[in-house]
């Protein structure tokens, strides 16, 4: 078979083949697949998680029982009336005057209902120095933000007119607005700012305007062909904002890397002196062999979360899974035909200097790895055992990780001022802010043995020590539920708190409601939420880590047809979300170096970070792995020795890879510059890892491995023979050097 008859085997070799011959074609289907996919997707409109979904365990119990009640529990709001430094006490008449005064002017807004005195309820501190106002929102609680403004203004004329006492508003509408004015904008600029970024990367990567332009369209369009299946999806898979931002996320660094793999491989074969047809083929077979390879990998990592159980995180897995396909899809179909309709042009709007970078198409490789390189490979147990202790000793911090929900002062320290009145509330009104609610359901609520319970549990939650009151029932007798707010002892020490709420589930309730037949009665609230999170997140960790890592090292094992190859990139990711693991706990956890990325030791990590982070972690890890072992594998089957081929497939990727690397670092990074301590330790924890991982496991650990591992890195046993061949997508042209190829050879890779 002469080389005017070469046939290729693999899908991304026939779908790049195919694209180039009917590129019109191509970008017509992909035009009219993002616009079809975001006209249904609007036209469906989204569905988003249901808060009685978000959560598992009694407070999902307690948010159905609430939901299957009819019951709209409107958003609360409290007004602090504190006496400063010499100021009067509660029983005095200008507080007296104050509190009547907040009282008057929240009315006066129309927006509230149920105000309350507390000299009625009786929300007055042991030290007589601070008291609550407390009353509704008009309308869903859902929406409340929006319309809270006038009463805030309204307290806010309050204070002004009474410089004695300290007069402010908390609640969920209050805060709600609060948390959508400091942050909305925040994360918009980090998403929008993250693709200008990544462009400035490309344009110095690529040294021209058209080319870097390339890989940010693809990428931004696959970003919005995603937006509108996710609107088709949540009618199926409810979905929800931090779905959204996370999908924006992925999509664009993996959008942007798998065309940048392509595209460097395609000037790389030009520059080497292939026609352009030529060299859009073998970038076909090669790089997009490496994008569909990585691109099911990341997929199946994706769908590690929806084993979680977990609406939230379900959400985010599908959402990331679908932009991930889509992404990968494009780069083997459109890309192509667009490269074939620029040909020459792709150069266009060429940067003085950085234009010159192009000529040598990353073929010649980097003078710096080159030199790293030519030392770990003449002394690969040295530089093993460097690389792997190191990483292993920046993981060691993570062994005594505390994972937990961030309270309002960990997650925003100082920086707003309702987190002063947070801290305030709770500190003159115990767990007042945050109160444990039990939602009794019985056949009849108004039955004296269900009546008799509810007291005697009102009477033992103060008396257990578990609350110091005041506890609070209300009742709806149409639909037999009662709810019972108990303020905890422990306040915003989530340790105290959850000491308390303990008491509350194993002690005090099964000594009273727990007693009525019939009776239901699940607490929740935030400490509770938190802790059913948490051990619900514990429960599914098992069950994902497992799959994510079977299904990885399967289509490793396939793609490669090497037992080894699959099992050492199981080994070296897990050292790079190990590594990750261990930053995060010393920067967050116990302050080491926060001040260096911002940030400031909060003593835990936020509890969805672990899962999240290895899920994506693991997954885009996969990205550089596969690119970085095809290209060695295929140096090998070309006849180098195993050195040789390891030199050459690191060194000639060591532009793409750090090109890529640094386009994931500043995007991650960007999240890390938010103001929530959660974001901030998103965005340190991926920009960290994935700098770890193209850098100290792929510039010195893998080739080291690979190198004391030698003929054995191919090595697979007789008995997995039979396992589908998955490998053979190049064609001759792709393995045969460019001065002699190889007629009517064909060679696995």
């Amino acid at each position: 078979m002469g080389n005017g008859d070469t046939r290729v085997r693999g899908l991304a070799a026939r779908a790049g083949g195919w694209s180039a011959r009917h590129r019109w074609a191509a970008v017509g289907i992909w035009v009219l697949f993002v616009v079809l996919a975001m006209g249904l997707g609007s036209a469906a409109g989204r569905v988003d998680v249901k808060d009685s979904d978000q959560m598992g365990g009694e407070t999902h119990t307690a948010a159905r029982i609430i939901e299957d009640a009819g019951i709209d529990e409107p958003a609360g709001e409290t007004v602090l009336i504190q006496a400063r430094d010499g100021g009067p006490a509660a029983t005095d008449a200008e507080f007296r005057a104050a509190v009547a005064a907040v009282v008057e002017a929240v009315e006066g807004t129309g927006k509230v209902t149920g105000v309350t005195s507390p000299y009625d309820t009786g929300t007055i501190s042991k030290d007589g120095r601070s008291a609550l106002v407390q009353f509704d929102m008009r309308g869903e609680a859902d929406t409340a933000g929006e319309r809270v403004e006038p009463v805030l203004k309204a307290v806010e004329g309050v204070q002004k007119e009474h410089g004695s006492l300290r007069i402010e508003e908390i609640g969920g509408a209050s805060m709600m607005k609060t948390f959508d004015d400091a942050f909305g904008d925040d994360f918009k600029k980090a998403e929008y700012s993250a693709v200008p970024v990544a462009l400035g990367i490309l344009l110095v990567a690529f040294g021209a305007l058209v080319a870097a332009l390339v890989p940010v369209a693809l990428a931004i369009t696959a970003i919005m062909a995603t937006m509108g299946l996710m609107g088709l999806v949540s009618h199926f898979q409810p979905m929800s904002d931090t779905a959204n931002s996370v999908m924006l996320l992925v999509g664009l660094a993996v959008g942007v890397d798998y065309c940048l793999f392509y595209l460097r491989r395609e000037r790389e074969e030009r520059a080497a002196g292939r026609d352009a047809q030529t060299a859009l083929r073998i970038a076909a077979a090669t790089s997009g062999r490496a994008i569909v390879v990585s691109g099911v990998t990341v997929c199946v990592a994706m769908a590690g979360m929806l084993f979680t159980g977990i609406a939230e995180f379900e959400a985010m897995g599908l959402a990331s899974l679908m932009v991930v396909a889509v992404a990968m899809v494009g780069s083997v179909t459109v890309l192509p035909a667009l490269l074939s309709l620029l040909g020459e042009r792709v150069e266009k709007g060429r940067v003085p200097f950085l234009g010159r970078r192009r000529r040598s198409g990353g073929a010649e490789g980097s003078r710096f790895w080159t030199a790293v390189l030519r030392r770990v490979l003449a002394r690969p147990v040295v530089a093993a055992a460097v690389a792997a202790g190191a990483l292993l000793a920046v993981a060691a911090p993570a062994v005594g990780m505390k994972t937990q929900n961030l309270t309002l002062d960990q997650e925003f320290g100082d920086s707003l001022p309702i987190v002063q009145t947070y801290n305030r509330v709770n500190a003159a009104f115990p767990g007042g802010s945050d109160p444990a609610e039990v939602v009794v359901r019985a056949d009849d609520i108004n039955a004296p043995e269900v009546r008799a319970a509810l007291a005697e549990f009102r009477e033992r939650a103060i008396a257990s020590g578990a609350s110091r009151g005041p506890v609070e029932i209300t009742t709806h007798d149409e639909q037999n539920v009662a709810l019972v707010h108990v303020p905890l002892v422990g306040g915003s020490d989530q340790d105290k708190a959850g000491e308390s709420l303990d008491k509350l589930r194993d002690e005090v309730r099964p000594a009273t409601l727990g007693k009525v037949d019939g009776v239901e009665a699940p607490i929740t609230g935030q400490v509770a939420g938190n802790k059913d999170f948490n051990d619900r997140l514990v429960g599914s960790v098992l069950p994902v880590f497992a799959f994510v890592v079977a299904f990885a090292f399967l289509l490793m094992l396939l793609s490669f047809r090497s037992l080894t190859v699959a099992a050492t990139s199981i080994v070296l990711n897990l050292l790079s979300v190990g590594a990750a693991y261990g930053i995060l706990v010393a920067v967050f956890q116990h302050g080491w170096g926060a001040s260096v990325v911002g940030a400031e030791g909060v003593g835990a990590i936020v509890s969805w970070l672990p899962l999240f982070l290895f899920v994506i972690l693991f997954g885009l890890s996969m990205d550089y792995h596969v690119f970085v072992v095809s290209r060695i594998r295929e140096a090998r089957l070309r006849g180098r020795t195993t050195r040789d081929a390891i030199q050459h497939g690191v060194v000639t990727t060591a532009g793409v890879v750090t090109s890529a690397a640094v386009i994931m670092v500043a995007v991650f990074a960007i999240f890390g510059t938010l103001s929530m301590q959660s974001m901030k330790q998103m965005g340190v924890g991926l920009a960290a890892a994935v700098l770890i991982d193209a850098t100290i496991i792929r510039g010195v650990l893998l080739p080291a491995v690979m190198a004391l591992l030698g003929e054995r890195n191919w090595y697979l046993p007789k008995w997995l023979h039979r396992l589908p061949d998955l490998t053979h997508d190049e064609a001759p042209e792709a393995l045969a050097p460019a001065a002699r190829e190889v007629k009517g050879e064909r060679v696995g890779v």
